[in-house]
């Protein structure tokens, strides 16, 4: 009888400390440079939970190991629901090549919700003189090992999505990793790396103003925001396909009640009608789900990606 009631004066308190949360400000950790989906999202969703809250929301960029410095972080922290982890696809690969991680993926790390996906375009500048990705293809063939593409780091979803294309494209080219988007965008653009998988966010304007050419979309249907770029599939890589998702996290040991009410207040802003279309003006869909759902979502993912690593022998260690 002791142990029945000590038990429903535990959730009671717990259920309490859920609808109180948050009293003071709450961080959200970003594990990459300012300028990508991670940060974007985050400091938009940052901006509504504060004033939903009444209490300051803090963005702070961790970069480094493909965001894996940000979630150890994270993932040590007071299990008090105070510090967040806003992540990408990355967050997945990290377990598939990294052989000594800070921290375990799926036991130390608790899913919020997803908050957005998103594309990729693949985009290279006019300077290199192809005009379409059967060009980029052709060029690859004859110079194996010659041409290149930017990455925002080792193990980032951009790295992926460029290892995925080099494999179904049956190409040899090499992998130029940067610290972020901003700077892989940066040597496209210049011409000194050939091409770039960049998250359609950060590809709309530079490919709309003709600064860089868009040779393929990442997902089996064409983007509303670049009607005229073709998918990689219908390019000249039947069956490419992959997309970027953006999360949020937090540690393990937190509370459910207190994931719960992050769950419900971030799913609350997700579907408000403003934050809807300025996503939509870069291409992400917010698309949130409970955190059982999204934990799950991570599970998967690490398998799949698992897989293709093992498979095309990537590590980062």
């Amino acid at each position: 009888m002791k142990a029945w009631l000590a038990c429903l004066l535990l959730l009671a308190s717990l259920s309490a400390a859920g609808e109180e949360f948050p009293s003071r400000p709450v961080r959200i950790l970003v594990g990459f440079t300012p300028g990508g989906g991670p940060d974007i999202t985050a400091r938009q969703l940052a901006h509504r939970l504060g004033e939903l809250w009444k209490q300051q929301v803090i963005v702070e960029n961790r970069p480094g190991a493909g965001g894996t410095l940000a979630a150890a972080q994270v993932a040590k922290s007071a299990p008090d629901g105070y510090t967040l982890l806003s992540v990408s696809s990355a967050h997945a690969i990290a377990p598939a090549i990294y052989s000594r991680l800070p921290y375990d993926t799926l036991k130390e790390l608790a899913g919020i919700t997803q908050t957005g996906t998103s594309k990729y375009v693949l985009v290279a500048a006019p300077s290199q003189g192809w005009k379409s990705l059967k060009d980029l293809i052709a060029a690859a063939k004859a110079q194996p090992g010659q041409i290149n593409f930017s990455s925002a780091g080792v193990g980032s979803g951009t790295h992926f999505a460029g290892e995925i294309f080099k494999a179904m494209a049956q190409i040899d080219v090499v992998h130029v990793p940067f610290k972020g988007i901003p700077e892989a965008l940066t040597e496209t653009f210049t011409g000194r790396v050939h091409f770039f998988l960049a998250p359609i966010a950060n590809a709309v304007a530079p490919v709309k103003d003709g600064r860089l050419l868009g040779l393929g979309v990442s997902m089996p249907e064409r983007d509303a925001l670049l009607p005229d770029v073709p998918t990689v599939d219908e390019a000249g890589v039947p069956g490419y396909q992959t997309d970027l998702w953006f999360g949020l996290l937090t540690s393990s040991a937190v509370p459910r009640p207190i994931i719960e009410k992050l769950n419900r207040d971030i799913v609350r802003v997700l579907g408000e009608p403003d934050l809807k279309s300025r996503w939509s003006a870069i291409g992400i869909v917010p698309t949130p789900m409970t955190p059982q759902a999204f934990d799950q979502r991570i599970r998967e993912q690490v398998e799949v990606f698992t897989r293709f690593a093992r498979a095309a022998n990537i590590r980062a260690d």
